[in-house]
């Protein structure tokens, strides 16, 4: 009998994935704006100029606070979801509106988290696949935000899928191996033929990263179907954003939310969508 049964892993990993959601609200805020500041830094020191001090700022400092009047936030509101509905989504002290991305990110980690831990159960499987799926859903909201995929979080990925598949945790080290090198390489083979041709970047280096990092975490197999799958989510949502918020063509669409995405239903449902694929290419 496993250590927890499966339905009580499944209610434990909804329940942690709630406060995973509230710390992943952090990660996709500020993560963007310390690269933002490193790069500030950087620029200063290649410049020859001594770079502007800077209020400590990272994952853990300064704590949680209103964006409108400064407030701190409390330990008892910031119980994730709950607070925001108790709230009624304003701040306690100044009745700023709080966004309501906040709680949205709560609740799909949470039930996100949840569908895992039924699918995979208890095991190192199971475990890792919530890692995988808190990674994809902070990367997707950063790249959502800011078109950007930032290396700290995709190599660091890539080498965790490399490392579990050491015993074949998800796929046999080989094809894990041959997944990173042909998931770089195939995106990044597109994005220097669309550049070829039409002079522009349609797409940026942390694409090919992340799917490296998925080919190397469910192996070389599962890419063709993670690329049709990112590809048919883009166009889709593509369509509807252009249609409901009438987003021009000019305005760039990331890529990374669709891998994310694809990701995801190739992680629980990637063998039996790439076995569909293959009876339907075979000769009848």
């Amino acid at each position: 009998m496993p250590l927890i049964p499966d339905p009580a892993f499944t209610a434990l990993a909804g329940l942690l994935g709630l406060l995973v959601g509230s710390f992943l609200n952090v990660v996709i805020h500020r993560v963007p704006r310390m690269l933002q500041a490193q790069w500030t830094r950087e620029a200063a020191q290649f410049e020859g100029r001594e770079p502007a001090v800077q209020e400590r700022y990272n994952l853990w400092t300064p704590a949680s606070r209103c964006p409108a009047c400064g407030t701190p936030v409390r330990a008892l509101q910031n119980i994730p979801v709950l607070s925001y509905a108790v709230l009624r989504g304003r701040c306690a002290s100044c009745a700023a509106p709080i966004g309501l991305r906040y709680p949205l990110v709560e609740a799909l980690t949470a039930g996100l988290s949840a569908w895992v831990a039924a699918h995979f159960g208890w095991g190192l499987a199971g475990v890792a696949a919530l890692v995988l799926v808190w990674h994809l859903v902070a990367l997707a909201f950063i790249d959502a935000d800011t078109t950007l995929l930032p290396d700290s979080m995709t190599l660091p990925l890539l080498w965790m899928g490399l490392l579990l598949n050491l015993g074949g945790t998800f796929a046999p080290l080989a094809d894990a191996v041959i997944g990173a090198c042909a998931g770089y390489l195939s995106l990044w083979t597109v994005y220097q033929g669309f550049r070829l041709v039409t002079g522009k970047e349609g797409m940026g280096y942390g694409d090919f990263k992340l799917l490296a990092a998925l080919g190397a975490w469910l192996g070389w197999k599962m890419l063709l179907p993670i690329i049709l799958l990112s590809s048919l989510a883009g166009a889709v949502l593509g369509i509807a954003l252009m249609v409901l918020a009438r987003r021009g063509r000019e305005v760039p669409l990331p890529f990374g939310p669709y891998l994310a995405i694809a990701g995801f239903l190739a992680l629980l449902y990637g063998h039996d969508i790439a076995q569909r694929m293959a009876l339907r290419s075979s000769p009848r």
